[in-house]
């Protein structure tokens, strides 16, 4: 994951996952960053600074090795969000007690050349607040092979009231009862939340 402060005073948040582990993966998620931080100098749309990074990737990493990455622009003072996805895991958003997703479509990064990035935008309102993930968490197994999932995730998304504590906390701690203390971490694991205050205006 990544935040990147733009000139106007607007973020860029990045949160992205390569495929394979170790020093391999770990290379091509640095090169991926890289790559991003110079595209976003040039470019405004999410949609295409990915499509910018694709065409970088696909010349410059192994083939069959790809990146999904979600990467959204938001400017603080209004809570205007945009944003494009390359094949990451869908932002949870919650608003107004419900859970919904953010959903932008688009291939992973260094898969193909020519691609194009659906870009999408919203409004987060004040109390609203957004999990951008990795898969690790939704596919976590418990010692009865039943994954964490989808639903549980949005469920306690929606359930969760900032005022309360940290998303983050809530998630982990489920994560560690649903998988039970002798469980071995089969990926990674990136949690980011972005919240707008309820005072804002």
């Amino acid at each position: 994951y990544d935040f990147l402060e733009l000139e106007d005073g607007r973020l860029g948040l990045v949160v992205g996952d390569a495929t394979g582990h170790g020093m391999p993966a770990a290379l091509v998620m640095a090169t991926t960053r890289g790559m991003l931080r110079a595209v976003v100098q040039s470019l405004e749309s999410p949609g295409e600074v990915l499509a910018r990074v694709n065409e970088a990737l696909v010349a410059d990493i192994p083939p069959s090795t790809f990146v999904t990455c979600f990467y959204g622009v938001l400017d603080p003072k209004d809570g205007h969000l945009s944003y494009a996805n390359a094949g990451h895991n869908l932002p949870c958003r919650r608003h107004d007690g419900q859970a919904e997703e953010l959903r932008a479509r688009g291939m992973p990064l260094g898969l193909m050349a020519g691609m194009r990035y659906e870009e999408k935008e919203t409004i987060l309102a004040s109390g609203d607040s957004t999990l951008f993930y990795s898969d690790g968490l939704v596919e976590a197994h418990n010692p009865q092979r039943e994954m964490f999932g989808f639903p549980r995730l949005r469920r306690l998304v929606a359930e969760h009231d900032a005022e309360e504590g940290s998303l983050v906390d809530v998630l982990t701690d489920e994560l560690r009862s649903f998988t039970g203390d002798g469980w071995e971490q089969e990926d990674d694991i990136t949690l980011v939340t972005l919240r707008r205050s309820a005072a804002s205006h």
